[in-house]
């Protein structure tokens, strides 16, 4: 590890690695986030209709995600654009579970709704606005689900375990991160991914740290490249943005992929996944040898 990590991450006592506790597994139902799967979350950014929700649900299931995303409650930037469904939203993910067995995670934004939502979702989402409304962070210490915690569009590493310390003092040691790009001088892409986050993150904490490539390049063609670049580089998994009709969406339709281009990056994904595991299992041998030396 860098020496300077040391004294910037180890005073967030409850998040970081430890010799005692190197690793942490969030449990959702029968789904292990952080252990030896690699789990994959994918659906729309915004719950539109039943049919939409369901439709996307059972595609995305069969192409091999686990959990299923959609947004109930959408923070949007512009007060014209689509707002979500709210409760009728929670309802249609509900039903969605129901119907294909995923385990549901979606966006909570208030610390008056955590109760609420909690009763619909497996995971609650907090998203990269609300990194540090502390307010939610303590609420969702008392929530009984995991956390899966966005970064801030302008946070740093440090900054996003600090939130991630507020829920785990707060009571919740359930809490997943995500890097999901950071906002620079770039404009090509939506923003920028940052994806030395991971194995800085994997190193420091001992959370779960998954990729949000949807988010971080704002164009659709470049999330499956970006997906490889998460499995590589040691991620725990995904969540992606898929739609049955992008171009239609009520919101983020250029990142969104359609059902065929999730089941391609699906199929393209395997071999760096199995990279990635053999590496796992070389790393002990590498390091007792480097030791020995």
């Amino acid at each position: 590890m860098n020496p300077k990590w040391n004294g910037q991450f180890s005073c967030f006592d409850l998040v970081a690695k430890t010799s005692e506790r190197s690793r942490s597994v969030v449990q959702v139902g029968d789904i292990e986030i952080g252990g030896n799967d690699f789990v994959v979350m994918a659906g729309p950014c915004a719950v539109e209709s039943e049919s939409q929700l369901l439709e996307t649900a059972v595609a995305v299931a069969e192409a091999g995600a686990r959990i299923l995303r959609g947004g109930a409650y959408k923070p949007r930037s512009s007060p014209y654009a689509f707002q979500g469904l709210g409760v009728e939203g929670l309802k249609i993910l509900r039903k969605a579970r129901e119907v294909t067995g995923l385990a549901i995670v979606t966006e909570v934004m208030s610390e008056e709704d955590v109760d609420l939502i909690a009763e619909y979702a497996d995971i609650m989402q907090v998203g990269t606005r609300s990194m540090e409304n502390y307010a939610l962070l303590e609420a969702l210490g008392h929530c009984g689900r995991p956390v899966l915690l966005k970064r801030g569009m302008t946070a740093t590493l440090e900054d996003l375990l600090r939130s991630a310390q507020v829920i785990a003092v707060s009571g919740n040691p359930q809490v997943i991160l995500c890097e999901r790009g950071i906002r620079t001088f770039e404009t090509a892409t939506r923003n920028t991914l940052d994806i030395a986050a991971v194995p800085v993150l994997k190193t420091v904490s001992h959370l779960p740290v998954i990729v949000d490539p949807s988010h971080a390049a704002g164009v659709r063609a470049l999330v499956p490249v970006l997906s490889r670049a998460a499995a590589v580089v040691g991620a725990d998994g995904l969540i992606v943005e898929v739609h049955p009709c992008p171009e239609k969406a009520l919101s983020d339709g250029n990142q969104s992929l359609t059902f065929g281009e999730f089941r391609r990056m699906m199929k393209d994904l395997q071999p760096y996944l199995d990279l990635e595991q053999e590496a796992r299992k070389l790393r002990p041998q590498l390091l007792a040898v480097g030791g020995a030396d």
